[in-house]
């Protein structure tokens, strides 16, 4: 207990956090601050302590998803809220006192996400029920950060919002072939056909997804023209004017990542355009988040620009367009949770509690790490050539305008 008081002493610089033990007792920590928040907790048995301190970025949702860490006034996002603001990223000096080294075998194998292990990862997230996505994404299912114009927009408005911002930066014409590389439920796919009227092949290796996303081609009367596959990018062949990914390259890993944009490149004709939308690092290289890795994506690693653009660069693809969200997955994310909380009874009886309480921790956490950690979301607009597109940006609004009134 004893070395638990003194890293929580190191950590909290701005508030208290009252922690009630299963003994009876509770003790304060940190110290007064105008405009901070107090928290309490209350450990539900003696372990909690010592997971936390053996394992803290783990422990802190595993017993929170056990019933075991319990906040006791507001709510698992107000407690992330707290802890990460006593340690932001643009702020935080020396080490972490929570922070432990891990192995490195271990950081470097989780790393790695071979083809035989990647449809497997794919399907311990994305081939759940149906219905619990129905429950929290927009009825597009855009799984993936939202652009908020203004930040009161709904999550509709917000990932329609997304979508004519991709497509701008794709420039896109009449009767172009376009590769979708994660194209989840197919949404990306169908919106670039409808608004810019060129072809599409999505590919996925979610069966579940691929299920959905030809029902809708089928459904909207474009399945000869918007196609999806089951099938890895390695695999791919064929020529496309066009490629985009959203929220996919986070699966690749750093082993991989210049086999990645080699085969990018490969596969964009000549004068080819490809948007990379991703989750990464605003630092340099660092190791992923065990909770997440082992509950929610297996497999999954944040890049930093520094090892995108050193991957990308030895396969000759200009990095012409970039661009940093920095909250905006942060309003996304807060959006889902709220869906999260209001079908909690419907969720419970689709999976569990437990089942919950781990989904709430995890959009909770995310969307602290996009307001106070180190994660952001890059746009990086990618070129075989120069003089593929025009040399001002003043197009991006052009088109940006046009798709929004399409929508």
């Amino acid at each position: 207990m004893a070395l638990l008081d003194r890293l929580l002493a190191k950590f909290l610089r701005h508030g208290e956090l009252r922690v009630a033990y299963p003994d009876g007792s509770a003790k304060t920590y940190g110290t007064p601050t105008p405009g901070a928040e107090r928290m309490d907790v209350r450990f539900a048995d003696r372990r909690v302590a010592a997971d936390l301190l053996r394992h803290p970025a783990m422990a802190i949702g595993e017993t929170y998803m056990d019933g075991r860490l319990i906040v006791e006034n507001g709510d698992i996002l107000d407690l992330l809220v707290f802890m990460t603001g006593n340690r932001r990223w643009e702020t935080k000096g020396g080490r972490n006192p929570w922070k432990r080294r891990g192995s490195e075998l271990r950081a470097a194998l989780d790393r790695r996400n071979w083809a035989s292990r990647a449809k497997r990862n794919v399907a311990h997230h994305y081939d759940l029920t149906d219905r619990l996505y129905d429950l929290f994404l927009d009825a597009d299912r855009q799984y993936s950060c939202a652009y908020f114009t203004h930040p009161g927009n709904s999550l509709e408005q917000a990932q329609a919002d997304k979508k004519a911002h991709i497509a701008a930066k794709l420039y896109l014409k009449p009767g172009q072939r376009v590769l979708d590389i994660g194209c989840g439920w197919g949404g990306m796919a169908l919106y670039l056909n409808r608004v810019a009227d060129v072809d599409v092949l999505g590919i996925t290796l979610s069966e579940e997804q691929l299920k959905v996303a030809r029902r809708r081609a089928e459904e909207a009367g474009v399945a000869d023209r918007v196609k999806f596959a089951l099938i890895d990018y390695r695999a791919v062949e064929g020529a496309f004017d066009r490629i985009v990914s959203v929220g996919m390259f986070e699966h690749v890993g750093p082993p991989h990542y210049r086999a990645f944009f080699r085969k990018c490149r490969d596969l964009l004709s000549q004068d080819g355009v490809m948007l990379l939308h991703t989750i990464g690092r605003m630092g340099s290289a660092g190791t992923t988040n065990p909770f997440t890795s082992k509950y929610i994506f297996p497999g999954y690693y944040l890049p930093s620009m520094s090892q995108m653009t050193a991957a990308s660069e030895k396969s000759k693809l200009i990095a012409a367009d970039v661009e940093m969200l920095r909250l905006h997955y942060a309003l996304t994310l807060r959006r889902w949770l709220a869906n999260v909380r209001a079908a909690r009874d419907e969720i419970i009886g689709l999976y569990d509690e437990r089942f919950y309480r781990m989904w709430e921790f995890y959009l909770a956490g995310a969307a602290v790490m996009f307001e106070n950690g180190g994660s952001c979301i890059y746009q990086i607009q990618y070129l075989r050539d120069r003089r593929a597109v025009p040399i001002t940006r003043d197009y991006l609004g052009e088109a940006e305008a046009r798709y929004r009134a399409l929508g």
